[in-house]
Parts: structure tokens; sequence; C-alpha cells
């Protein structure tokens, strides 16, 4: 697969991954960190990128639902406002946070700025965990 290919395979994984759809855009990650080492920083902007639009969409859901019931992780998202949306990267409380957040109306560029610096800093780690990763010949 190109460096092409597989960095729209990355943004896609990361996109969806980051919506109410299952799915995981680390493995994919990792396949393009070891394919293309020295895509690196292209690698961690294009995953975050994708995986931002992903939470806005849901954060988009969020703001076209009613408010007529009361949703879960309201409180937290009113207690700490959009800094709450660091955690967006989260496994299922990630979706909760960006879907509370529409819903309650907050800033949506504030909402998208917390939401990208989170998920960078996650796939950052990721990218720094895969370098420390000691290699075995045979």
């Amino acid at each position: 697969m190109t460096e092409t290919a597989s960095l729209f395979a990355l943004f896609s994984s990361s996109l969806l991954a980051a919506t109410l759809l299952p799915g995981g855009s680390e493995v994919v990650l990792f396949g393009v960190l070891k394919a293309y080492p020295d895509a690196t920083w292209t690698a961690l902007l294009v995953a975050t990128l994708g995986n931002t639009l992903g939470g806005m969409i849901s954060f988009g859901m969020g703001w076209l639902l009613p408010q007529t019931q009361q949703l879960k992780h309201v409180d937290t998202i009113k207690r700490y406002g959009t800094p709450a949306l660091l955690l967006a990267w989260t496994p299922l409380l990630g979706d909760a946070l960006c879907l509370a957040a529409g819903w309650l109306r907050m800033n949506w560029w504030q909402a998208a700025l917390f939401m990208a610096i989170g998920k960078f800093a996650r796939y950052w780690v990721i990218a720094l965990a895969l370098q420390q990763t000691p290699t075995f010949a045979p």
C-alpha cells in the first residue's frame, strides 16, 4: 500500500473510531508508523484530524437531539466545560462526552480545540511508545 493510501486509511479509521461506531485507529496508526517511519508527524496530524472530525460528528448529533431528557455525562461537562473534552479520546466515555457537549450547545470551536489536543496527545504517546519498542532480529 502506498504512503498516501495508508494515510487515507488512517484518516478513515480515525474518523470512524471517534463516532459511535466501534473501531480502533491505533492499530492502523501502528501499521502506518511501522511502514513509513519518516511520516510520523504527518500520520499524527492525519489521525488527529480524522479523530477530531469524528468527535465533532458526535458533537453535532448531540446538538440535534431534543433537550427533553437528561443525557449521561452532562453533569461532568457542565462542571468542567469544554476542557472535559480533553478526555474525548477515551473509549465509550469520549463518545458520551462529545454527545453531551453538543447537547448542551457548547462552543463548537472550543470543543474541537480541546478534542484535538487530547486526541493528538494520545496518538503522540502511541508514536513515542512505538519508537521505544525494541525490534528483534532473527
